[in-house]
């Protein structure tokens, strides 16, 4: 199984990956983010996970993984929820963030809507909703997504992304089922089968146990 890991080492240029299944707001939110004159932005864009194995040697350290999921698609959400696996359970310890578009959208449906919050509850990643039909809202959009990639890349002195993530990580309403330890254990388990990847370190499950 081909896993994107977390490479360690030295901050240099910080690197968003951006998976989006049908590819519809990736490419105006990665234009956006490498406008950004503070730090450079080195945008890699995906349909989903994982990546081909070309390259991969040479292939830069992402510091963020960001899943733009249209919520008038089930696709969309289905096929974010199948890259989970391929990603090195290092990242859900404040490298990951979901984005949602479309969420005024009327053809959308409620339970999708909630299927998306639940996972996100159950990552502890913060989930945003972006407006993807106006430069405007491809600007807001990767200014709020900035903001959390700054800290996830090291760039923000005395802040780390696990700590981030915790104060930004979703929640949802009360009438709707809070994702419980337990079940987050099963579903991280389910992601990576002891035959192809170990499931969380006792190391991620305790600092998992303690922010929850």
């Amino acid at each position: 199984m081909n896993l994107l890991e977390e490479f360690v080492g030295g901050v240099h240029i910080t690197t968003p990956q951006l998976v989006e299944n049908e590819e519809q707001f990736q490419q105006n939110l990665a234009n956006t983010l490498v406008e950004e004159t503070a730090v450079t932005v080195n945008v890699r864009l995906a349909k989903s996970l994982p990546l081909p194995m070309e390259n991969d040697e040479s292939r830069p350290r992402i510091d963020l993984v960001v899943f733009i999921i249209n919520l008038t698609s089930d696709k969309s959400f289905e096929s974010a929820k199948a890259s989970l696996k391929y990603l090195d359970p290092g990242y859900f310890l404040g490298k990951v963030c979901f984005m949602a578009t479309n969420a005024r959208h009327a053809s959308v449906r409620t339970g999708c809507l909630d299927a998306l919050r639940q996972l996100a509850v159950l990552l502890h990643c913060p989930l945003l909703f972006a407006e993807d039909q106006s430069p405007e809202g491809a600007t807001s959009s990767a200014r709020r997504l900035l903001t959390i990639l700054k800290v996830a890349s090291g760039l923000v002195p005395n802040t780390t992304a696990l700590y981030l993530s915790n104060l930004t990580r979703c929640t949802v309403p009360p009438d709707i089922d809070q994702p419980t330890m337990t079940t987050a254990i099963t579903f991280l388990r389910a992601c990576w089968p002891a035959a192809s990847k170990p499931a969380f370190s006792p190391m991620t499950l305790a600092i998992t146990s303690v922010i929850s």
